[in-house]
């Protein structure tokens, strides 16, 4: 238990300091691609056995997947600092903790995961997620109820579906070609990946669409690096302590994560939650109850 509270709290400090970005002037996309450097660093002091990550077969296939991932780090990173400063921190935290539908999806009809047969009532808990995704995005303004326009409309989605894709991925590297004990090096591997694409990347633009990158967002994503790599590995021990158990661990520990995330936000930063996104957060408790009722009551 000890470890689904570190991830849950871990987890809700990445939005909120994300969200506290553009006070500091941080560039959100810098700040994510440095933020893996201290990723690897933690990775690195967390190992039992540090020469084993300078040991890897680095063309093998495991390695190389795990590598992949880094793609998928910077892509959904990306998203959930502009979802965050552009929406909220509560939309954000909805949006990615929804997206536990997908891999449950991809359990039931491509990996063919028999380890729960869906009823009536999950697959009811699936629809009810992707309502309570909705209704998160309806905002009230002048005292009108619209939803939001343009590209900031379809942010919530597109981080539902890379978070989504992004914890299928990893739940399928991790579990196929790593051990338990090996998490810190899973880890430090995949953020090398999203070392190798992003500072790709952010060279590119500094050559030759002369791009500054400034002291501030350097050290934002150092610091943001810690809570990043902490929430991860903490969340892949959750898994370890209830047997690997994704449709049991997933939806309790994005329902927290949700519920803190809201419940900070308000306390410091003061985010107001209109009518149809309560109806959402309401939703979103009570579709991951019904995604995972079995599981919730054979633990009690």
């Amino acid at each position: 238990m000890l470890n689904f509270i570190l991830a849950v709290l871990f987890t809700v400090s990445l939005y909120l300091i994300m969200r506290a970005f553009p006070k500091y002037q941080v560039n959100p996309l810098h700040a994510v691609i440095f933020n893996y450097y201290t990723c690897v660093g933690m990775g690195l002091a967390f190992m039992p056995d540090r020469t084993s990550y300078f040991n890897v077969d680095w063309t093998s296939t495991p390695t190389l997947l795990t590598l992949a991932l880094g793609i998928m780090f910077v892509i959904v990173f990306v998203l959930i600092g502009l979802t965050t400063t552009k929406v909220g921190v509560t939309v954000a935290s909805l949006a990615g903790n929804m997206s536990l539908v997908i891999p449950v999806l991809f359990g039931l009809f491509v990996f063919k995961n028999n380890n729960k047969d869906f009823t009536f009532w999950n697959y009811t808990g699936l629809v009810m997620a992707l309502a309570a995704l909705a209704f998160s995005t309806i905002k009230k303004e002048n005292n009108k109820s619209v939803a939001k326009t343009g590209w900031v409309l379809f942010l919530p989605v597109l981080l539902f579906l890379g978070s989504g894709t992004n914890n299928t991925l990893i739940n399928y590297v991790s579990a196929t070609f790593y051990r338990p004990d090996q998490s810190a090096l899973f880890t430090a591997i995949a953020c090398t990946g999203a070392i190798l694409v992003g500072t790709s990347f952010l060279v590119f633009k500094i050559v030759f669409a002369k791009e500054k990158v400034s002291g501030r967002s350097i050290l934002g994503g150092l610091i943001l690096g810690f809570p990043n790599f902490l929430s991860f590995y903490f969340l892949l021990g959750a898994l370890s302590d209830f047997g690997n158990s994704a449709a049991f661990v997933f939806p309790i520990y994005n329902v927290l994560s949700m519920l803190t995330s809201a419940l900070l936000a308000w306390v410091l930063f003061r985010e107001t939650l209109q009518p149809l996104n309560k109806l959402g957060l309401a939703l979103a408790v009570l579709a991951i109850f019904l995604i995972s009722y079995q599981e919730i009551l054979a633990a009690f």
